[in-house]
């Protein structure tokens, strides 16, 4: 059996989990360009019935945007779960500006609003939403078709999708329907049960199975129920009704009859067929949450009823911040031809992005795919190529507890973890267990294609313990010829199978999730199913069982177009935590990679924050970053890390984290030898790779939320000191999205110092600051040191370490080619200004001072004081030149090193940084 995973790591899986409600609740309809002018904005209360023939009501919280000119067209802009109307203040304005009257509301149970979440009840919220219309048939500033018709569009994504879906589809007088990122069966988006019997009908291109018996979505439905949660009870600000049937599925992990029913009566599938006006489905292909099936199904519904469908597949997502900028130019164009009049039809056609490499400058190359119509409701039927996989049957088990489980993905942040396996860190995006998965892979594949939908896969189960139920978990991998290994948009088939035997096996044709995928010529697909996952309920019972193929071809559908457009992604939004998601990624290293040795501690260095003794890396291809370093650091200083690019700066800095380890030498840390995972790593405070704040949340909330992640108890956080020497006041309060540069680098220093670790290292804690910021973080680092505490910062700006650092090490080429006292260091030579009261006449007594080498009058601006001599005092000391003038009748007033620290950094890298590499900045 593999050893159990570490407690600390399925920790932080959890909390990273709750951690990406931000990225569920943040997602909206986003606006592009900038508005053209301000729009009139009016706070509105308006109450709605609570429930059908009930005298009690509900007050919703809403905001009316009126454009310059009017009347004119209206839309109905709703907000993500978890989210409010402010959620989407930004691109109501954006709308407004565009011509638009713009109404936003709080959902029932969200913001401002009262009332609880029914999760889009057609009684309740659905309602709300054709009373909104009502409300705008009465608006002088709306632009009327009828008596009580209001020209009115809705729009939404994610939570407000679905609830664009279902007004369009209960509301005749809707006339153009946005919904993205949103699902289609609720039931089936947060239970799935993706096998079936016999092959899907799948004319589609993501066509996926629907089982009436699914697996619960753990992470997922934990994210949604925890951002409806509250002090209230267990059951929070949701019914009665979805309370008592999340919780059921909660503990059984599989959904009872009257959850399936409630949540279908909630979802788009219910009301499709009542759409009449066109729709434009937006979803995203990086989405583990609300898969390209829910959109399938959406589409098909819709044309069935009549209703003109665009549909657009993009490089975004729930595991990816949202929409992106392309997506948002498409929303804005669909409703200004279909509500405005103005621009191009956008059609009935299909669209697609492919995400290729990524750049240099951190961003995501993308080309746009145009086809004439989505396939299979024109008539027409997606084309499909079939590869061979390998058919041997494999043995696969599910241990005691369901314990250690497979990694696939980890909710909100499937894309970056893909990135990261992208660039280098393959497998960090995924941990299958062995013994617990069975794997059949193709040959090499000999021309490149992109797979653009859904595969399918027909495997059959043999049941080995007689317990006659499996839950199982299909993904597909793109494996390089390297080896390296790729989860395209980190999908999870699960389902479950029940009547199984050990006499004879038993069948199921398996979807698998869609995705768009160029396959390389020479890469292997390969398929792997599993008995366990992290991200859903699976059974604690063993179990084992035998898979194997009914049919050696692996399905895949491609879907040909035009090229329309190639743009970039910038990466960063993908990352979305980006701190988060490299404590995943080190500690999903910390598994794969052995210690160096144990966490031997050194006696003699316990009291000693940092040794770093005969410190060397070294690259495969010989490349030597770091090259023979040695360094102490001591309680209460603030060391400065100087050096050029290239330098071995930040090398340094990863082998003291623990995030690579050296090829030579050691680094200890209160006389503990560093390496990955050292416990003693928790008396480290850091702030190397971005602070990767959500935006969302308020400062002090993104604290919380990273100390949690540490595993660590809260009241070890000593959260208000940290905030107390950071200095941000009430601003901790605000959302982070409202912050300065200034002030997110000050929260992220806080963060850092969470837990008031004895040794704090900070990489560039001063970029993008201005000079009053700058001063106000020098004196934040001070204050720091000034507890006791060691600061060890890494930096360009020299004179910022002068003024800030007590002392410095100076790197060149890998190695230490300085280090003492900022004084020592910038007085070494013996140069020196007084300020005298007879400048004139001290230059001669000092020239005739034995030992004393040049002295002259200090030149006028270049930075000396008025009235100053400069002298080389060589080996004379500063104190017996003062003692001669002062003596000789001379009144002193100031003593100061002749150099700045920048003059001896430059003597000392000779201006040289050739040859030093691009590795390290």
């Amino acid at each position: 059996m593999p050893s159990r995973l570490p407690r600390r790591f399925l920790a932080l899986i959890v909390v990273l989990v709750v951690a990406v409600v931000g990225v569920v609740v943040a997602v909206a309809v986003q606006g592009s360009g900038s508005s053209t002018g301000a729009a009139a904005e009016r706070r509105l209360t308006l109450d709605v019935p609570a429930a059908p023939g009930s005298a009690d009501t509900v007050t919703l919280d809403a905001t009316m945007y009126t454009p310059a000119t009017t009347p004119a067209p209206a839309v109905l802009l709703a907000h993500g779960f978890g989210g409010s109307k402010d959620s989407v203040s930004a691109q109501a304005r954006q709308l407004a500006a565009d011509g638009f009257v713009v109404l936003a509301w709080s959902a029932r149970g969200f913001g401002a609003s009262t009332g609880q979440i029914g999760v889009n009840a057609p009684d309740a919220e659905v309602a709300d939403g054709r009373a909104l219309v009502d409300y705008l048939a009465t608006q002088p500033e709306v632009q009327l078709d009828g008596p009580g018709d209001p020209r009115v569009g809705v729009a939404g994504a994610s939570y407000g999708g679905a609830l664009a879906l279902s007004l369009a589809g209960t509301d005749p007088r809707i006339d153009a329907d946005v919904a993205a990122i949103t699902w289609n069966d609720l039931g089936q988006a947060l239970l799935p049960d993706l096998a079936a019997a016999a092959p899907v009908d799948a004319t589609t291109p993501a066509a996926g199975a629907t089982g009436s018996d699914g697996v619960l979505k753990r992470s997922w439905a934990g994210i949604f129920f925890a951002s409806g949660a509250s002090a209230a009870g267990v059951c929070g600000r949701f019914t009665q009704q979805v309370c008592a049937g999340y919780l059921d599925a909660s503990q059984s992990g599989r959904p009872s009859a009257a959850l399936l029913a409630l949540l279908r009566a909630n979802s788009p599938t219910s009301t499709n067929a009542g759409v009449r006006a066109p729709t434009l489905l937006l979803q995203g292909e990086q989405d583990t949450l609300f898969g390209l099936d829910q959109a399938d199904a959406n589409a098909r519904q819709i044309a069935a009823a009549g209703a003109p469908v665009t549909v657009s597949w993009f490089a975004g997502g729930h595991d990816a911040g949202g929409t992106n900028p392309d997506a948002d130019a498409q929303v804005e164009a669909f409703l200004r031809f279909h509500l405005l009049g103005q621009g191009t039809d956008p059609g009935t056609g299909f669209r697609y992005e492919v995400a290729g490499s990524v750049s240099s400058r951190g961003q995501v190359r993308t080309r746009s795919v145009q086809a004439a119509a989505y396939p299979g409701l024109d008539g027409s039927a997606t084309r499909t190529r079939t590869v061979q996989l390998d058919g041997a049957s494999r043995p696969v088990l599910r241990p005691p507890g369901a314990s250690p489980s497979a990694i696939s993905t980890i909710p909100g942040l499937g894309s970056a973890l893909g990135a990261l396996a992208s660039s280098g860190l393959g497998g960090l995006a995924n941990l299958d267990i062995p013994g617990q998965v069975a794997t059949f892979s193709t040959a090499p594949l000999t021309e490149r294609f992109t797979v653009t939908g859904s595969p399918r896969v027909a495997i059959t189960i043999t049941d080995l313990t007689g317990g006659g139920e499996a839950v199982l978990f299909a993904k597909l991998y793109d494996v390089a010829a390297d080896g390296t290994k790729t989860l395209p948009g980190g999908g999870v088939s699960a389902f479950r199978v029940t009547g199984l035997t050990a006499a004879t096996p038993t069948t199921v044709e398996v979807t698998l999730p869609g995705i768009v995928r160029p396959v390389e010529a020479g890469h292997t697909l390969q398929l792997a199913v599993s008995t366990t996952d992290q991200a859903y309920a699976v059974p604690l019972t063993p179990a084992a069982f035998t898979l194997g193929l009914a049919r050696d071809g692996l399905v895949l559908p491609v879907v040909d177009g035009t090229a329309a457009t190639s743009s970039t992604v910038p990466l960063a939004p993908l990352l979305g935590i980006g701190a988060l998601v490299l404590v995943v990624a080190g500690l999903a290293l910390g598994l794969r990679l052995r210690r160096r040795g144990s966490d031997e501690v050194d006696p003699a260095l316990v009291d000693t924050p940092l040794v770093v003794r005969g410190l060397a890396k070294s690259y495969a291809d010989g490349f030597r970053a770091v090259d023979g370093v040695d360094l102490e650091v001591l309680h209460g200083q603030v060391l400065g890390l100087l050096g050029p690019n290239g330098a071995g700066k930040t090398t340094t800095l990863r082998m003291l984290m623990g995030l690579i380890s050296p090829t030579e030498g050691e680094i200890r840390v209160f006389g503990h030898r560093i390496s990955a995972g050292s416990p003693v790593l928790s008396r480290l405070g850091s702030f190397v790779e971005g602070s990767g704040f959500l935006p969302h949340l308020t400062g002090t909330a993104n604290l919380e939320l990273y100390w949690a992640a540490t595993g660590r108890p809260h009241e070890d956080a000593h959260l208000e000191e940290a905030l107390a020497i950071a200095g941000l006041g009430s601003a901790v309060e605000r959302k982070v999205r409202s912050y300065s540069q200034g002030m997110r680098q000050r929260l992220a220093i806080a963060q850092a110092m969470l837990g008031l670790p004895d040794l704090l290292v900070l990489d560039e804690p001063t970029n993008g600051l201005d000079p009053p910021q700058i001063r106000a973080m020098r004196g934040v680092l001070r204050d720091y040191a000034a507890t006791g505490r060691t600061v060890l910062v890494s930096s360009h700006l020299l004179s910022e370490v002068e003024q800030t650092c007590s002392h410095v090490v100076v790197m060149h080429k890998g190695k230490v080619v300085a280090a003492g006292t900022v004084a020592d260091i910038v007085s070494a030579d013996g140069r020196v200004v007084l300020r005298v009261s007879d400048p004139d006449r001290a230059v001669e007594v000092l020239r005739a001072l034995d030992g004393v080498g040049e002295v002259s009058l200090a030149e006028p601006g270049d930075g000396s004081p008025s009235g100053a001599v400069q002298a080389d005092l060589a080996d004379v000391p500063a104190a017996e030149a003062v003692r001669v003038l002062v003596g000789a009748g001379f009144a002193v007033s100031a003593v100061a090193p002749r150099n700045r620290l920048e003059d001896v950094f430059l003597a000392l890298v000779d201006n040289d940084t050739t040859g030093s590499g691009t590795r390290d900045e």
